[in-house]
This record gives C-alpha cells, sequence and structure tokens, in this order.
C-alpha cells in the first residue's frame, strides 16, 4: 500500500471512535463480542488504494492502446491460491470444488464449462411456484429479493450469475422504479433476460433491453407519444438519452483504450447533442404492454415484450447520432435501425469493455487491457462484433487479471462490492435455505445491513458511478478511480460488519451454512485462519493481518461446542473484515 493510502487509514481510524477488539461491547443478538469495528472502519474506506493501474500507466502489455500482448496461458499446474484468485474475479465467491475444478482442467476450460451449463430455475418460475402470483401480491415487491439472492447464491452457474450481476449495474434497472403491477416480476423477468443473454450478442441484448417492459416502465418510454401539434407535447426523452449515455457509448468519444479522444485544441469531444437526444426519442414512440392475451390480473403480460401501436408512433423523419430514419418507417423497424446505429459506434467496444472489467476485476485497467479486450469486442476473431462470450473470456484471461505481479501492484483490484462480500460467505460455506424461502431480504440500509441489495439501484446511475473519485483522496491524486467507495461511510462499514457478525453466527436460522470443514480446524487457530485465507480472501490477507487473527481468535477457549463455534464465528468475522478481502486483486 502506498504511503498516500497508509495516511488514508491512519485518517480514517481517527475519525471512527468505536471500541476494539479487546473492548467490544457484546452483541445482543448473538452473545459474541461487536469485533473488528475501528478496524472495519478503515478498511474499506482506504481501500481505495485497491483501484486498478492509472489510466496513464502502461501495465501489463506493451501500453500501445492497439492490443498490446495476447493473453497468457497460465502457468501448469495452478496451485490453489492461483485457481482461488480467479475465482474472485470470475464467480460469485470461491468454493473448494470450484477451486478443485479449475486446477483440475484450467482457466479457459472452466470458463467454457460453465458459459455451456444449462440455466436453473429462473427467478420468474421460482416466484410463481412459490404462490407469488396470487393476486394479493399484485401491488406488491413481496418474493423479488427471495428470488434473486436464491439464484445468487446457489445456482450452479457462478460465472453467469456473475456477469448477469455486472450488466444489472451497467443496463440499470431498480424496482423501486417500476410504477406498473407485479413489480416483483418484472424485476426478475429483467434479470431473467440479463442472465439469457449475457454470453450472447450485445445488439441482440440492447433489442431485448429497449423492448423489455420493465425498462419501459423504468426509463418512461412505456406508453411514449409521437409530438402532439395542438398541445407542443414532445416525445419523452429519458430513455433515448439513457441508452446513449449510459447503456452503449457515453458522453465522450473514446479511442479504443477507453481514453478520450481530443480534438486540435486538446479539448474532449462530445458524442452526441440535444438534437441528437431529440432526434432519437422519436424512435421510441408508440411501445405499449402487451395486453393481448391476458389482463393485469396475472402477471404474465410484464414478461412478453412491449408491442407496437402504430397510431402512437412517430412516424416522420428521425435524424441523430449522423443517420437518418426515413419518414414513414414503422416503430419497429425504426428501432432496429437506431439500434444497428448506436451498435456501430466506435465508442461502443470501449466503454463496455471497460466498465465489464470494473465489474469483474480492476477498477482502473490500463489503457492497453482496455484495447485489447475493445479489440476482442469488435471482432471474436470470427468477424462478430458484440460477441460477450468472447468478451468476458478475454478480460479474465487476459495477462494484467492473471499476472501474480499485479498483487503487489497497490493501484490494481477493486473494492469489492458489499453484495459480494455476503456472497463470498455464502458460497464458501454452501449456505442453504432450510424452507427454500432465502428469507435474506432487502440489505439496502447502509447502518444496520449491507448499504446495498441487488436490483436495487435508487436510479439508472448504478448504485455508484463507474468514473467516481472519492474527494480530498489520495485516489484522486492519483488519478484513479473507485467506485465502490461512492456507497461507503464510516456507518456503512460498521454497519456492515455488525451485519456480517450476525449473519456468521447463524442468527437467521433458516440461513443454514455448511461449517463442518471449519470445525475440524477450530483447534488450529493458524490452520483455520489459512482455510478462511483461501476461500473468502484468494489467499491474499498479509502475514501481519494473518498473525493479528490468529492471535485474537487463539486467545478464546474453544472447549465446549459453544466456543467451539464462538470461535469459527470471530474467525469469520475478522476475516471479512480485513482490507485484503475487502479489496480483490
Amino acid at each position: 500500500m502506498s504511503d498516500e493510502l497508509l495516511e488514508l487509514t491512519r485518517v480514517t481510524e481517527t475519525r471512527v471512535e468505536q471500541p476494539a477488539v479487546e473492548a467490544a461491547e457484546t452483541d445482543s443478538a448473538s452473545g459474541l463480542p461487536v469485533i473488528a469495528v475501528s478496524a472495519a472502519a478503515s478498511l474499506a474506506l482506504s481501500a481505495c488504494g485497491g483501484g486498478g493501474s492509472s489510466p496513464n500507466s502502461s501495465g501489463p502489455g506493451d501500453g500501445s492502446g492497439n492490443g498490446g500482448t495476447p493473453p497468457v496461458a497460465p502457468p501448469k499446474p495452478l496451485t490453489e491460491t492461483e485457481a482461488a484468485r480467479f475465482l474472485v474475479q470470475a464467480a460469485v465467491g470461491i468454493t473448494r470444488t470450484q477451486i478443485a475444478r479449475v486446477q483440475a482442467i484450467g482457466y479457459a476450460a472452466w470458463i467454457d464449462e460453465q458459459m455451456a451449463l444449462a440455466p436453473s430455475t429462473s427467478r420468474w418460475d421460482w416466484l410463481k411456484t412459490k404462490g407469488f402470483d396470487a393476486l394479493t401480491y399484485r401491488s406488491s415487491e413481496a418474493g423479488m429479493d427471495q428470488a434473486v439472492w436464491r439464484k445468487l447464491i446457489s445456482s450452479p452457474d457462478t460465472l453467469r450469475q456473475r456477469v448477469a450481476q455486472a450488466l444489472s449495474e451497467i443496463l440499470v434497472v431498480g424496482i423501486g422504479g417500476l410504477n406498473t403491477d407485479w413489480r416483483q416480476f418484472a424485476a426478475c423477468t429483467y434479470l431473467d433476460m440479463l442472465e439469457a443473454n449475457c454470453f450472447g450478442n450485445f445488439r441482440t441484448l440492447l433489442e431485448a433491453v429497449s423492448t423489455s417492459l420493465p425498462m419501459g416502465v423504468y426509463l418512461t418510454f412505456r406508453g411514449n407519444t409521437k409530438f402532439n401539434a395542438k398541445t407542443g407535447a414532445l416525445p419523452d426523452e429519458n430513455y433515448a438519452r439513457e441508452i446513449m449515455q449510459l447503456f452503449s457509448i457515453g458522453l465522450v468519444q473514446l479511442n479504443l483504450d477507453g481514453t478520450p479522444k481530443l480534438n486540435s485544441s486538446g479539448a474532449q469531444q462530445e458524442t452526441y447533442t440535444l438534437d441528437d437526444i431529440a432526434g432519437l426519442a422519436r424512435v421510441f414512440t408508440g411501445w405499449e404492454y402487451d395486453r393481448t392475451t391476458s389482463g393485469a390480473e396475472t402477471p404474465d403480460f410484464v414478461k412478453r415484450p412491449m408491442i407496437q401501436i402504430a397510431a402512437r408512433h412517430e412516424t416522420g423523419e428521425k435524424k441523430f447520432l449522423g443517420s437518418t430514419i426515413a419518414a414513414g418507417t414503422d416503430g419497429v423497424q425504426s428501432m432496429k435501425a437506431a439500434l444497428d446505429t448506436i451498435f456501430a459506434h466506435p465508442n461502443v467496444a470501449p466503454f463496455i469493455s471497460k466498465q465489464l472489467i470494473q465489474r469483474l476485476v480492476t477498477s482502473n485497467p490500463s489503457p492497453a487491457y482496455v484495447a485489447r479486450v475493445a479489440t476482442v469486442f469488435n471482432n471474436d476473431s470470427k468477424n462478430v462484433k458484440g460477441n460477450l462470450a468472447a468478451v468476458v473470456k478475454a478480460i479474465l484471461l487476459d495477462d494484467e487479471a492473471r499476472n501474480a505481479n499485479s498483487l503487489s501492484n497497490a493501484q490494481f483490484g477493486k473494492v469489492r462490492e458489499p453484495i459480494f462480500r455476503f456472497l463470498a460467505w455464502a458460497r464458501a460455506f454452501n449456505l442453504n435455505s432450510v424452507s427454500d424461502a432465502w428469507n435474506i431480504g432487502n440489505t439496502s440500509d447502509p447502518g444496520i445491513s449491507l448499504g446495498q441489495s441487488p436490483m436495487r439501484s435508487g436510479s439508472v446511475f448504478n448504485f455508484f458511478r463507474p468514473g467516481y473519485v472519492p474527494p480530498n483522496s489520495p485516489v484522486g491524486n492519483a488519478s484513479l478511480v473507485a467506485p465502490e467507495l461512492q456507497i461507503v461511510n464510516e456507518s456503512s462499514v460498521i454497519g456492515y460488519v455488525n451485519f456480517m457478525q450476525r449473519t456468521v453466527s447463524q442468527i437467521n436460522t433458516d440461513l443454514v451454512p455448511d461449517y463442518s470443514s471449519l470445525l475440524k480446524l477450530v483447534g488450529d487457530p493458524a490452520g483455520l485462519i489459512k482455510e478462511l485465507n483461501l476461500l473468502l480472501a484468494a489467499g491474499q490477507l498479509s502475514d501481519a493481518t494473518v498473525s493479528t487473527i490468529v492471535s485474537a481468535i487463539g486467545g478464546m477457549s474453544s472447549e465446549t461446542d459453544v466456543q467451539k463455534n464462538n470461535r469459527i464465528y470471530a474467525a469469520l468475522t475478522l476475516v471479512l473484515a480485513a482490507p485484503e478481502f475487502i479489496v480483490i486483486k
């Protein structure tokens, strides 16, 4: 960690006045000490040191921004630590089974195997089997959180779940903005759609998003109608703006390596204007619910793509992004032509590639890394643009992701999102819902929970912006970004640690982890922490951190079953609060 980041840690520690481990209060629910609070307060706020290579540095590769070196094959045989590190980036969580599988077949074959797995029961189908399609749930969100958590925790296709979650934070829909009947079904069908397309083509995904009812409702173009000459009312421009700004090309012209293009005066160049938004908004008119085969008494209509109402569609000429859709073109063909134009824009490859790298590997990928992935986005070696399976594989196999030298680079990596901190524990210890209810609930409250909950972004701008820089921080001084720190503060850090302590202590008796492997090690503090270090932190805990935790739990009694469990709970909580767990490399 750099001197600047160590200083941020010290500053943070002085700002959070909470008791240390030795003087901690006892949690009334679990009876355990409320441990590691002051350490945890510094860990996530100082973890901004876990950004990636500076955008101005070359990192691994030639730094040319035009492809650089090809992905490098990993050394054979893979160690447990190498396999675990790969799974931190590629999976929802690390398990012993997946570590062994990666070691047995290698990175690339594991990716191929995961992509070939058949999807498990959809969120939509699970909601129906649990009876959430009863009319009593028509105006509620009931069941959504359970359906989403169940998939993230238990589905065998862990890579698909990881990528689908990443896409849900780029092509954002949040249940709070779904002002329609059957909101839980709308949210779940949107996630199911992302999952079904996450290894397909990005152009196909754009069309699926643009015709999905949840997106039509969320960004208010469902029911959008053409210009009204009598009232002067213009088409709603919300989706037209966001599909360009957030879902495809961004605000400024980009080079292939994701760096801004500059004009002769050295200034950045905008990708679109207000006229482009107005012209594109005319495309997204006439789209409406498809209730041709059922009404609102069942949720079926929210699953079907929207349909075109010809009388509401603007049939005049539409100009945007240097293209023209001729007058008289119907709504369906207008949308297809518009999406073709957007997809053809040179920004799409670097804009989407960089954000996927940020969600999976590192917050600050080098320009060369972005360029290599964007090159694959533009051509998967079979002259196909937008092949997301090839893009994901390129991201995970790239030398910058796999090179062990990145572990010692203080600017490489990313802050682990709160939901993935929870999921790391849940996956590692095979969390199961005894009743199949999965009542984890909405974990958005930063004071008492994770401060983040899937499908509950407060706006289309996601929980955090990809370019977020903590103000007045060493991150900004180093020209780095730390997106996840936008939802981090002293309250959220303490809330997270306390939430995880209660969770790992099995306060929710319906959610049962399997700690049998840890019980075998409970009498060996060093062996216990070694196992947790591998399964939770991919072996990245520092010697100092390991020593501190081993010493802390070694001082706890472990004679009775209760004492043994308490030693496990304390060890888990301390590892889950460690800086090297919060920052993944």
